[in-house]
């Protein structure tokens, strides 16, 4: 159900974001945010991780994200550079997961690394929210960790579906 949430706080994010309310748009964000946390808790406490949630709870976090990153290119809060960059990455991530999920090869739970990564994204929306004097720089350098991380995934995908 908090899954389910954070796809409804998607639209919510957008309008307010673009009614003006910026700030109040990065506060929902963070409820997503807090959600996600929560309902992994919740789930892997009560033993009730299952398919469906594994597979909906990261496409709702790429969702947000990319709802969010277009926000933030079309007000002109970001370059376009840096908005392809995270698209590219986050459209090569879903994409791939779901081809292989459905050619029935494992895919590679979150990792630390990934779940930082994620965590250093929040921060750099709230940067650039705030117009900090070094949120670009800080986005570009977690643009770079994050093209790391999914190096990192790509490598634990074939060692984990390597054919002996």
């Amino acid at each position: 159900m908090l899954t389910i949430s954070r796809f409804i706080l998607i639209p919510v994010y957008s309008v307010v974001f673009f009614y003006g309310y910026i700030k109040v748009a990065f506060l929902v964000l963070l409820l997503a945010g807090l959600t996600d946390i929560l309902d992994g808790y919740i789930a892997r406490r009560r033993g009730q991780v299952t398919v469906v949630g594994s597979m909906l709870d990261p496409l709702a976090d790429k969702a947000m994200m990319i709802v969010v990153i277009l926000s933030l290119l079309l007000s002109h809060m970001i370059p376009w550079q840096a908005a392809a960059a995270i698209f590219a990455r986050d459209a090569g991530m879903i994409a791939g997961s779901a081809f292989f999920h459905f050619r029935g090869k494992l895919t590679v739970p979150a990792n630390m690394l990934g779940k930082l990564t994620t965590v250093l994204f929040y921060i750099a929306i709230l940067l650039i929210v705030f117009k900090a004097p070094l949120a670009l720089p800080y986005l570009w350098g977690v643009i770079g960790i994050s093209m790391i991380a999914t190096l990192i995934y790509i490598v634990q995908f074939a060692i984990l579906n390597k054919r002996d």
